[in-house]
């Protein structure tokens, strides 16, 4: 699974939230700058962490699907029997 972007969504989730609370709350600028630079750096961090947790489990469940059974796609590229399906060509270079 592709976790790369998590950190920024989720800070930027964040920012968001925090960007329309300051509009309709008229807070001043200022303040609202330090506000929002604190929520990013908070949100950052935790979209790191839960990027480090999805990423564990994720490779926990790669390996109890690796222990001998066949996952989906190597069961779609085998032929009901078990055999592996030939491609079209390798039947026009046999011929």
């Amino acid at each position: 699974m592709k976790t790369k972007t998590i950190p920024a969504i989720v800070m930027l989730a964040a920012g968001l939230i925090t960007c329309i609370a300051g509009i309709a709350t008229h807070m001043e600028t200022a303040r609202f700058v330090k506000i929002l630079l604190v929520v990013l750096v908070v949100f950052y961090a935790l979209g790191c962490i839960a990027k480090l947790i999805i990423d564990s489990n994720f490779k926990e469940m790669e390996e109890d699907t690796t222990d001998g059974e066949e996952t989906s796609a190597e069961t779609e590229a085998d032929g009901e029997d078990g055999q592996e399906l030939e491609k079209p060509e390798e039947k026009k270079a046999e011929n």
